[in-house]
């Protein structure tokens, strides 16, 4: 039984995919269910029959979530799906017989007045808060593990050969390989969830910019960003799942009657 403390959200919603310039499939996913408290962004790869498969599998999978009974059996039931969601993508790579498939995912989950991002791979999920932008995930990629290291400097990194090898994917390994970051849910956060076809034309000033023009128009912002990237270019499938975080007020209490403890009427 939920808290009836706890603060209370409705949620806003836009989506927006895009096959790009060169590509001839979009091997992007997303997936957009408010009602269970979820959302996200697969990026698959290993090309037509086997990148789209990939990222399918995942939205597929996690269309079953339903309605979980807090963040806690949200999470398990995530989880759950992304590990059915691994074996059906390792399967079908088997049976192609020719390499490894696999795709990216980042997942926004609220429940209960929190959120968690859970990802693998470099798609990322951002949070503009007070007008300010914080990118929610890390990527897993050999370019960002290089930079951690203090390998290279983020000038070299801007032109690494390897820039988008990815360290971790969904359907590469016998178990998913994830991380999650968690935090308190505010009024009027917004969230984009998106895949590198999109990170690949931003830096993060100009998409904080970008979201503070359009924080009102969800539709309007997805549409100007896919619209820029491939403006730019657009060498890659460009996917965006954006959602602002509304608090519905609490209801007011009002009482009425004779209540001798608290010295007559109310």
């Amino acid at each position: 039984m939920s808290d009836p403390s706890e603060p209370r959200f409705v949620f806003e919603t836009a989506t927006l995919t895009d096959v790009g310039c060169v590509r001839k499939v979009n091997e992007d996913s997303l997936l957009a269910a408010p009602e269970s408290g979820l959302w996200l962004v697969a990026d698959g790869m290993g090309g037509h029959a086997a990148g789209d498969f990939a990222s399918q599998s995942i939205v597929a999978a996690m269309q079953t979530v339903g309605i979980p009974n807090g963040a806690i059996d949200l999470r398990a039931r995530f989880m759950d799906r992304l590990i059915h969601a691994n074996e059906q993508i390792l399967e079908h790579a088997s049976d192609l017989g020719n390499g490894t498939i696999g795709s990216t995912v980042a997942a926004l989950l609220v429940q209960q007045g929190h959120f968690a991002t859970i990802w693998s791979g470099d798609s990322r999920v951002y949070r503009l808060r007070g007008g300010v932008l914080g990118q929610m995930t890390r990527d897993h990629t050999e370019v960002r593990a290089l930079l951690d290291a203090g390998t290279i400097t983020a000038a070299e990194a801007e032109a690494w050969p390897r820039k988008n090898v990815i360290t971790r994917a969904i359907g590469v390994t016998a178990k998913p390989e994830c991380d999650i970051h968690e935090g308190v849910l505010q009024d009027k956060d917004l969230f984009l969830i998106c895949s590198d076809g999109l990170t690949e034309y931003f830096h993060d000033d100009e998409l904080e910019r970008v979201m503070v023009r359009f924080a009102a128009d969800l539709n309007a912002l997805c549409a100007q960003l896919v619209a820029t990237a491939l403006e730019r270019g657009g060498k890659d499938n460009v996917s965006i799942v954006a959602v602002r975080c509304n608090q519905v007020p609490l209801p007011e209490f009002q009482a009425s009657g004779v209540y001798p403890e608290f010295g007559g009427y109310l």
